[in-house]
């Protein structure tokens, strides 16, 4: 620990992890949580015995404390790895190898029974999937890992998304995991789901830890088929249990959980069985799950989510389900017994359970003690098994969102449950005792991430550890001890709390020292869920002056004993002594001084009265206490109304001022409580002053007297003085007051002196509250009592203004030498009474239509007192304007709606006051008639969004000059839609059209108020809206710009349509991933670009540039406001992809120029050419000129330039080369031509030189191999051989290249049909067929049984029979031994046998290659003591064909996947080359081919004509060009033209070119049949000439037809051999002719054996040195690319080779040990003969066994050198070659050695991977056997096979009647049996 602590401060001052309280409160046991920001928390786990707790996190393992203080860690990532590639990574070998996080699936402790835990077993995603052991003190030490892993330690899933489950069990010592994990689609295939392994390495077995070697496995037909997805593992008793969710295969494929259970001890899983679980509607996929205990019993508690229809995904409702153990062991022991015993079927043989993931084994009838005999099966018992009968539930709770998380605890035998779900919340469910549950608290853990499976009860049950992606949280199950009283402890619903009576406090039952008793532990789910509570409370409200007794009655009151007592406590005051009679209790009220005081503002205060049991307060209530002096005080204004008034019993002591409880004052003036009957009561008789006499209006500046009316005032009749008091902003005013007696009696009149009151505000009043004293006490007064004080001067700034005020208040305008608006009598000088005329400031606006109807604003002083006075006093240019009354502001504002003019015109503002008064404006105003001239567009779609130009005359009529930005009374509109402004200027308006309903033309309409303008011109029309329905291409670089061509209808409606994209650019989304915490939602960009080329149908969009690497959210077309998404039209997104590059011309020297010599072409290399790029989309310029793009795969681009070189652009000197991909342009640098512009050589001559330069070169080539034949220096020999023909390859060079060019061109073409259904493979059944029987027509593949139904079933069971022999290894082993002792059993026998027993045992893979490699053992033993290298050669025995078969089978899947496209594309590249040039039809000899001896020696001049052949389509004829030769035969020709219109159609389903005539066509009446021998064929001598097109003189152009072959057409009648395609004529051999095409057989009939030979050789002697060989260089060089891509797809490592080839080498590898071979070059020799030789030369030399194609012989003479090169590549021994060495071999001597390496590494990286794949092998041999059994005709082949036991029968017999073990097992007896049945074959039965 020490060294790590440097590690521990590092990581807590990066990670910061925080350990703190989330909240503080009194007694409250808070959440402890560790924050981790750096890692996503995967798994948790609690060792009980220490209480630490482990966190498996990506790439990161941390070790906390019980209360989550970090105690250590340790990385286990990231990692370079690739889910494709097995561990160990070479990065050389695996070049898609990345750094790679390592989740963590695996977390689980090494423990021994009874014994402390051993070490942390933790597994990851990378290296697919192993594990390591780690230390419990310190995990940052590794205790055990495996370097160089075998595929049986591969443990986890190596996908983060795919879940894994495990649990350490014990068997006889041996400590075992049991692990079941989902299905990848990447890495090894073959792992099960469910595996056992050990946690070490034991000395009596060779496997490493936790390797699954020899133990047991649930073996499965298709994981893929079922998905399964495991949440929870578990022991129990003496079995494990798996819980998981799979698809089903029975019925519907619906996705169900089950529960699977083995037993804990079953090495081999006989015992597995599975039961679905079913639980509510629809929730079908559990989420988590957990063993807990329910009303005593074992229970599975299970979360299940509801799935979105039949898949895997879940939706956000889920519930939890709840399964009895015994209930679920009982539905487990039903269909293990209904299998065992009633071949899983009921009484009414309705099937209950049957055998599980279509293995092929079935139910059976043992007998009825089989179950009892064997608990956990045996090797008789049927397995694996599942019930077809779900086990049922009724869902106990119900939520959304779903359930994650579930674990459970038990309180004193009740149930609860927890649950975590999505959201990051915990939820606390009671489970009642009927099932159902009830949610009663829930704890917000994080809110940011779901809660993880792996929810934790520590050992005590007292906490529960929560995991969420960032956090561990440590939360107590129960906070009783936070409920501070019975309520809240009771309210909260927690079935941990209850009530503790005496001692006062929220506990757990045992807690409570007294629970037994009734009422002292109160429970909230008991019968008795109430507090103890107070009632009946005598009095309940009472004076503070007075000491009372106060009595109650307590509910539920707990039991004491005699020496206890109880007491009273009010208040904070000590307790008193209660007085208990049953359950009343009597108690004394505090004294009075004791009490608190009322608070401030209230007349009472409520005292808690608690009563106590000792120091603990067992109930309380509260007592309240009235303050009738508080009553008085509190209403300041009129306290004795308040008193009286009070709901307090409290009276009002007049003279003393007082309000007290007593009926009794001391001044004896006392007036009543109106609740009250006593007289005088109530507040109306309470002496008050009740309003004023005089006005209330008072202005100030001037004396004013003020009388105050009163009343009940007859009391105050002695010599104290009154006052009136006024309170003006805060100050108190005394002024004296007299009183009058009013007339009426008991009404008084204060007449308070007079005053010149003020206030300082700025307004025009105060309103000042006013009351009457008696000396120093305060007479009532009513409340709303006040003076209206007022300032005319204030907010009257004109004339207009201050005459407008009320006539009460008396103000005047006066006409002082400052004017101004004052009270009447402040007027000193005169006043002035008419106010001066109106003056106008500002109109706005200043137009106007001639309809009116806009509003104008005017703005000045004087315009009227009142609305009155202006309502018909203003005009506009002449116009009245009608004033509205509601905007009208006296004086200062008028605005008016101006009405409708006769004619354009302009004048002044005028405003009239009172019809005499005028005032008119400085700013003219003007009547304007605008008008609307045209509009643009005049279409646009239903949705609207069309941005609709208006073009007029004054359109800004009745807009504000000073507010161009608002536009107001101008409105436009689209038939009876708006049209929403956007711009307006004096001369044109945009607006935005809306939705409309319905298409059709509308006028466009634009209102100025209530004028209303037309565009009488033309008529805006909606239209249909757009509607795109193709979009191509799919994808587009980041640089943006290439064209997406668009489809659809109604395009052109909208004016600019856009293609627009919204990103998030990558730094954004990069920094949240890298801070999780941090969810600041950043805003997405959106960038567009203009669509162009629009018509109805058609358009081009340019995709939009995005920085690289963003985020694309979106990308969708804009059309106005149609907007469609990309994803909607092709039901994919559109992808954005990396950028091209394109590397500079001249790499060595950038920007110096590469040299070009013209006639061939540039290439240019780059990377990612192709991602989103065709050829027809780039675009090369060379100077001012375009280099004409040719090719352009992903990694070279092609471009052929002029002859001439071009003009440079700009001021280089030379042309640069420059590639246009959509917006990205690349310069390459520059080109200079290789030859001299200035040379005077003319053309002719310059070709004499060059044809004299080659025959110089040819002679030196002469000279040179003369020279060599007298060499005896073999290696410079083998060098200069290679410097002759480098020397050729360099001369040919260029055609090659425009060669390649030109077929790559046409593969382009291709590779449109490539990659899928266009590759016409053959059926699994043909592909067998032919590779199983090659040449052999009428196999047994495609036979019936040919038996007469009287005797057929009894051969049929005879054949079952003999099938099982046959699956008894002995037997068989016996059986093909026997028959290969036979003398006359030949090799096509041995072949067919092993064929045939392919064809049986297809359906049990596994046994059959197990038998294999039994029998190559032997093979293997034979070959060691003689020569070993001559092993799998030959196809000698059966086992070597059964081997042959086997590699056909387990490659079927790679052939088509991997292999199968460049082996098309090489079959096509050779065929479309060998076309182009003529063909001989006798002797198969061509032009252009890799074989010399079917080479050309001649020249034969031919030309290249296009026929124009007419298709006939349904009823139309269409014209197809079709490219032939002048050469051609006619035969020939009707190839190639059904080769062209046939494009892409399997061979077999095109009709036979011998049933078609050709027909040529030319005018109306022309037809001539042409066929390849009429009339007109040429005869000279005993030569017979077969026409050709030249015969016929067909020009260039001609149309022809092909036309059915009537029956009575006659000619040349085609013979089709195996492999041969030569026309023979009937009759001609008879006539002694003899036919030929372009070139006469050499080989003369007369001529003697021994001369023909040595002719053969004088042939090919002269082959070499002249024009043919270059022949041969160019059309390898054409197809080198081809045949290498084939090479490099059959031995490149950079994908995991075949599992089947692994395999087999490794056996080979483990032969070679077993045998002490040490020699590598016979291992080498051994894997070449039984993969590259036995399988791959037969695929390459036979394409028609892969693919539904003919292979002519001239396309069949280059593959067999393509194959012979393979197979040299293949050997050990060094490759030399020579002078004498065939052509063939020094075709390919420059490439032999690279495909060596090729091999050699193949071979080396094979071997040295890690070994040990034997399980993934059964598992696919398993799937292999399932998915291609049907297609055997087993029985025919059983047939086929009984009739060799039948030929051999004897010998047979004897052979099995001699071996010990076969008498045993009755095998003799057995087979005799099957004879009896097959053949009524009389036995010794």
């Amino acid at each position: 620990m020490p060294a790590a602590a440097p590690l521990l401060l590092l990581l807590a001052i990066l990670w910061w992890p925080l350990v703190l309280p989330l909240a503080h409160g009194h007694l409250q046991s808070v959440p402890t949580f560790i924050s981790f920001n750096g890692s996503r928390l995967n798994h948790l786990l609690l060792d009980t015995r220490s209480g630490h707790v482990y966190v498996g996190a990506v790439n990161v393992l941390y070790h906390l404390s019980a209360d989550l203080q970090l105690l250590s860690w340790g990385k286990t990532g990231p990692k370079l790895d690739s889910p494709d590639c097995l561990p160990p990574i070479d990065p050389i070998d695996c070049t898609q190898a990345e750094i790679t996080d390592n989740t963590n699936k695996l977390l689980l402790l090494e423990e021994v029974e009874g014994g402390e835990p051993k070490s942390l077993i933790v597994c990851g995603t990378v290296l697919q999937g192993i594990c390591e052991k780690r230390s419990l003190d310190n995990i940052s030490q590794i205790l055990y890992k495996t370097d160089n892993p075998v595929d049986t330690q591969y443990v986890a899933a190596n996908d983060p998304r795919v879940s894994t489950v495990g649990v350490v069990v014990e068997q006889k010592g041996v400590r075992l995991m049991l692990v079941g994990r989902g299905y990848t689609s990447k890495g090894p295939g073959g792992i099960p789901p469910i595996t056992m392994r050990r946690l070490a390495s034991i000395p009596q077995h060779s496997a490493p830890a936790f390797s699954h070697e020899e133990l047991g496995k649930l073996v499965v037909g298709s994981y893929s088929e079922y998905n399964n997805n495991f949440v929870k593992t578990f022991k129990h008793n003496n079995y494990v249990y798996f819980i998981f969710s799979r698809r089903g295969i029975l019925g519907k494929r619906d996705y169900r959980t089950y529960v699977s259970r083995l037993c804990a001890g079953d090495p081999n899983f006989y015992s597995y069985v599975e039961v679905p679980l079913s639980c509510g509607v629809g929730y079908n996929l559990a989420q988590a799950a957990v063993l807990g205990t329910h009303r005593e019993h074992p229970t599975l508690f299970v979360a299940m989510a509801m799935g979105q229809a039949s898949t895997p995904t879940t939706t956000d409702r889920s519930d939890l389900c709840v399964y009895k153990v015994e209930d679920l062991d009982k539905a487990l022991h039903a269909a293990q017994l209904l299998c065992y015993t009633q071949e899983g079927k009921d009484s009414n043989n309705k099937e209950k359970a049957y055998i599980a993931y279509e293995l092929s084994s079935s139910c059976l009838k043992l007998p009825q003690t089989s179950l009892t005999e064997y608990p956990c099966g045996g090797e008789h018992t049927p397995s694996p098994i599942a019930s077809a009968v779900a086990l049922e539930a009724t869902p106990a709770f119900t939520w959304t969102p779903s359930i994650t998380a579930v674990t459970t605890a038990t309180e004193v035998g009740h149930t609860i449950v927890l649950l975590g779900d999505k959201s990051g919340r915990l939820h606390k469910v009671f489970l009642h005792a009927n099932g159902t549950g009830t949610k009663y608290d829930t704890v917000e853990v994080d809110p940011m991430s779901p809660i993880n499976a792996d929810l934790l009860l520590d050992s005590t049950n007292q906490s529960v550890y929560v995991l969420t992606d960032r956090k561990v949280t440590k939360l107590d199950v129960a906070q009783c001890e936070k409920h501070l009283d019975c309520h809240s402890c009771l309210s909260n619903r927690d079935p941990y709390c209850g009530w503790c009576s005496l001692e006062g406090r929220c506990t757990r039952k045992m807690g409570c020292a007294r629970h037994a008793q009734p009422n002292h532990w109160i429970w909230s789910y008991g019968h008795e869920h109430q507090c103890i509570s107070i009632e009946s409370v005598k009095p309940a409200i009472q004076s503070r002056e007075q000491q009372t007794e106060v009595s109650f009655t307590v509910l539920q009151l707990p039991v004491l004993s005699e020496d206890e007592s109880l007491s009273c406590a009010f208040g904070s005051l000590a307790a008193q002594p209660a007085v208990v009679t049953e359950n009343r209790i009597k108690c004394q009220s505090p004294e009075p001084e004791q009490l608190p005081p009322s608070p401030p503002g209230n007349d009472h205060v409520s005292v808690r009265m608690a009563l106590k049991f000792g120091d603990v307060t067992i109930t309380h209530t509260n007592i309240t206490f009235y303050d009738c002096n508080a009553v008085g005080r509190l209403n300041v204004t009129s306290p004795c109304m308040a008193c009286v008034s009070s709901m307090w019993p409290c009276h009002w002591c007049v003279k003393d001022e007082l309000c007290a409880h007593e009926n009794g004052c001391p001044s004896h003036h006392i007036i009543h409580n109106s609740r009250e009957d006593s007289t005088p009561r109530g507040p109306e008789s309470c002496p008050c002053v009740w309003a004023l006499q005089s006005s209330p209006l008072v202005p100030v500046g001037f004396d004013t007297e003020i009388s105050l009316q009163g009343k009940n005032l007859d009391i105050f009749e002695d010599e104290k003085d009154y006052k009136c008091v006024l309170v003006i902003e805060g100050q108190e005013l005394k002024l004296s007051a007299t009183l009058d007696r009013g007339e009426e009696a008991g009404t008084h009149v204060f007449k308070c002196a007079a005053h010149k009151f003020q206030y300082s505000g700025k307004q025009f009043e105060y309103y000042a509250p006013v009351y009457l004293q008696w000396g120093t006490k305060r007479i009532d007064s009513a409340p709303h009592l006040r003076l209206q004080l007022y300032n005319c001067a204030v907010g009257q700034s004109d004339c207009s203004q201050c005459h407008a005020v009320a006539a009460d208040y008396g103000c005047v305008w006066c006409a002082d030498e400052a004017p101004g608006c004052v009270y009447n009598q402040s007027c000193v000088s005169e006043t002035v009474d008419t106010c001066p005329p109106p003056l106008i400031t500002q109109v706005e606006p200043l137009t106007g239509p001639l309809e009116g109807g806009i509003l104008l604003t005017i703005q000045g002083s004087n315009l009227g007192q009142s609305f009155k006075e202006i309502q018909s006093g203003v005009t506009v240019a002449g116009v009245a304007c009608r004033p509205l009354p509601e905007a009208y502001r006296i004086s200062t504002s008028i605005i008016c709606e101006l009405q409708a003019s006769t004619n354009v015109s302009a004048g002044p503002v005028i405003i009239t006051v009172r019809g005499s008064e005028r005032g008119e404006s400085q700013q003219t105003f003007s009547y304007q008639d605008p008008q609307l001239n045209k509009i643009v567009p005049d279409k646009g779609p239903l949705a609207g969004g069309t941005m609709l130009t208006v073009h007029g005359t004054q359109l800004l009529t009745g807009q504000r000059t000073e507010q161009n930005d608002q536009i107001t009374g101008l409105q436009a509109f689209v038939g009876s839609q708006p049209c929403r402004i956007d711009r307006v200027s004096d001369t044109w308006l945009i607006c935005r059209t809306s939705h409309s309903n319905q298409t059709g033309k509308v006028p466009v309409k634009v209102t100025f108020g209530k004028a209303e303008r037309i565009v009488g011109s033309v008529l805006f029309s909606y239209m249909e809206d757009p509607i795109i329905t193709d979009a191509t291409p799919m994808e587009s670089f980041y640089g943006g710009g290439r064209a997406v061509y668009v489809s659809g209808q109604n395009l052109n409606v909208v004016q600019q349509p856009k293609m627009s994209v919204a990103y998030e650019p990558r730094d954004n989304y990069g920094r949240k991933r890298r801070h999780t915490q941090v969810s600041i939602r950043n805003p997405l960009i959106t960038t567009k670009e203009l669509c162009t080329n629009i018509t109805s149908e058609r358009m081009i969009c340019r995709t939009p540039q995005v920085p690289p690497d963003s985020r694309i959210t979106r990308v969708w077309f804009e059309m106005d406001n149609v907007h469609i998404d990309f994803q909607t039209i092709k039901g994919k997104q559109f992808i954005f992809h990396p950028n091209p590059e394109l590397f500079q011309l001249n790499s060595e020297a950038p920007g110096t120029a590469i040299r070009f010599k013209p006639g061939g072409v540039l290439a240019v290399e780059g990377r990612g050419l192709t991602l989103a790029m065709s050829k027809e989309e780039v675009l090369a310029r060379l100077g001012n000129e375009e280099c004409d793009v040719k090719t352009l795969d992903n990694t070279h681009l092609y471009c052929e330039p002029p002859e001439v070189q071009p003009l440079a652009l700009d001021d280089d000197d030379l042309p640069r080369l420059k590639v246009f991909m959509g917006n990205i342009t690349f310069d390459l640098g520059p080109v200079e031509y290789d030859n001299d512009l200035h040379s005077p050589v003319p053309l002719a001559a310059q070709i004499g030189l060059a044809a004299g330069a080659a025959v110089v070169v040819l002679i030196v080539l002469v000279i040179i191999l003369m020279y060599r034949r007298k060499s005896k220096q073999a290696l410079r020999d083998y060098k200069k051989v290679l410097v002759q023909l480098e020397t050729l390859e360099i001369n040919v060079g260029d055609q090659c290249r425009k060669e390649f060019t030109d077929l790559m061109t046409e593969m382009m073409d291709l590779s449109s049909d490539v990659g899928g259904p266009g590759i016409p493979f053959l059926d699994y059944r043909t592909y067998a067929e032919r590779v199983f029987f090659p040449g052999q027509k009428g196999a047994p593949l495609s036979q019936n049984l040919d038996l007469p139904e009287s005797r057929r079933q009894t051969v049929e069971q005879g054949l079952g029979q003999l099938n099982n022999l046959l699956n008894n290894r002995l037997f068989l082993i016996r059986f093909i031994h026997t028959l290969e002792a036979q003398q006359n059993f030949s090799q096509r026998d041995r072949g067919y046998v092993a064929s045939l027993l392919t064809m049986a045992l297809h359906d049990k893979l596994e046994y059959f290659t197990d038998v294999m490699k039994t029998l190559l053992g032997d093979l293997v033993q034979q070959y060691v003591s003689k020569n070993p290298k001559l092993m799998l050669r030959r196809t000698e025995t059966v086992v070597e064909k059964m081997l042959t078969n086997w590699m056909s089978i387990c490659l079927y899947s790679f052939l088509k996947e991997v292999a199968g496209e460049p082996l098309y594309k090489l079959y096509r590249a050779i065929k479309y080359q060998v076309d182009k040039g003529p063909v001989d039809a006798v002797t198969g000899k061509a032009k252009r081919t890799l074989n010399d001896s079917h080479l050309f020696r001649e020249d034969i001049d031919y030309c290249s004509l296009t026929l124009t052949v007419l298709v006939k389509s349904g009823v139309e004829v269409q014209p197809c060009p079709v490219k032939v030769l002048d050469t051609d035969t006619i035969t020939q020709v009707k190839d190639k033209i059904l080769d062209q219109i046939y494009k892409g159609i399997p061979y077999s389903q095109r009709p036979a070119a011998d049933s078609l005539d050709l027909e040529w066509r030319s005018g109306q009446a022309g037809h001539l049949t042409l066929s390849d021998d009429d009339v007109t064929a040429i005869v000279h001598g005993r030569w017979k000439r077969i026409n050709t097109l030249q015969h016929y003189k067909v020009p260039d152009g001609a149309t022809v037809a092909l036309i059915p072959r009537s029956q009575s057409s006659f000619g040349v009648n085609q013979i089709y051999q195996t492999g041969e395609k030569t026309p023979m004529l009937e009759g001609e051999e008879e006539e002694g002719l003899r036919l030929w095409h372009l070139v006469k057989p050499s080989e003369d009939p007369e001529i003697p054996k021994h001369r023909k030979s040595s002719m053969r050789e004088r042939e090919r002697a002269k082959a070499i040195p002249e024009i043919y060989l270059t022949r041969l260089l160019s059309m390898k060089g054409t197809l080198q690319k081809f045949v290498d891509d084939v090479f490099v797809a059959i031995l490149s490592t950079k994908r995991p080779p075949p599992i089947a080839v692994r395999f087999f080498f490794d056996f080979l590898d483990d032969m070679a040990e077993k045998h002490g071979i040490d020699d590598p070059e016979t291992v080498h020799i051994w894997k070449t003969n039984s993969l590259p030789l036995r399988f791959w030369v037969n695929i390459l030399k036979n394409p028609q066994f892969v693919f539904d194609v003919q292979v002519t012989d001239s396309v069949d003479a280059v593959l067999s050198v393509i194959a012979q090169t393979f197979i040299d590549s293949c050997t050990t021994s060094e490759h030399k070659v020579g002078r004498d060495s065939p052509v063939n071999k020094l075709l390919y001597a420059r490439e032999i050695p690279r495909y060596k390496q090729l091999v050699e590494r193949y071979y080396s990286d094979i071997h040295n991977a890690v070994s040990g794949c034997y399980q993934e092998m059964n598992s696919t041999l398993t799937e292999l056997s399932g998915s291609f059994a049907s297609e055997m005709n087993s029985l025919v082949a059983l047939h086929e096979l009984y009739k060799y036991i039948n030929k051999y029968y004897d010998q047979v017999i004897m052979s099995l009647e001699e071996d010990a073990a076969g008498q045993k097992m009755q095998l003799a007896y057995r087979l005799q049996q099957v004879a009896a049945l097959v053949e009524n074959k009389v036995t010794d039965l």
